[in-house]
């Protein structure tokens, strides 16, 4: 993974993340999130992985159902953002469609994608900030503004 401060102002950056074959996508992201201190940010990306886990919460049983993806896939779009737990650390919240040789797609919330051949990420910071706390009606970690 390499990353580039493209602009800032008024303290609020925004950075090109580029990853390369083998990167673990949301590992990446949560590393590049605490080494630049990010609190709130918003993500897009575009790229292609070799293998994903996507997910899809089932409301009734309040529980992510995962999906693995077991072949080469476009990133079609990817889009999240990047806040706070209540420790501290990194809290992603991701969704994307993958595009599929035939056409067809996928889509859901990412829980990981083996990054073949790139991944190239946008991240722009956030003037407030993104922090997450559990709702205890569904057990996820929700935005609280």
């Amino acid at each position: 993974m390499r990353s580039t401060l493209l602009h800032e102002h008024a303290g609020l950056r925004t950075f090109a993340v580029v990853m390369d074959r083998g990167d673990e996508a949301m590992e990446c992201l949560k590393r590049f999130a605490r080494e630049e201190g990010l609190n709130g940010a918003q993500i897009t990306a575009i790229g292609a992985f070799e293998r994903a886990v996507v997910t899809y919460f089932d409301w009734e049983r309040k529980a992510y159902d995962r999906i693995p993806v077991d072949e080469q896939v476009e990133v079609a779009s990817m889009l999240g953002d990047i806040g706070v737990d209540d420790a501290g650390d990194p809290a992603l919240h991701v969704h994307l469609v993958l595009g599929r040789r035939d056409g067809s797609a996928i889509a859901g919330h990412l829980e990981s994608g083996i990054v073949r051949p790139t991944l190239e990420v946008i991240v722009t910071e956030a003037a407030p900030h993104l922090r997450r706390k559990k709702d205890p009606e569904t057990g996820l970690n929700l935005i609280r503004l």
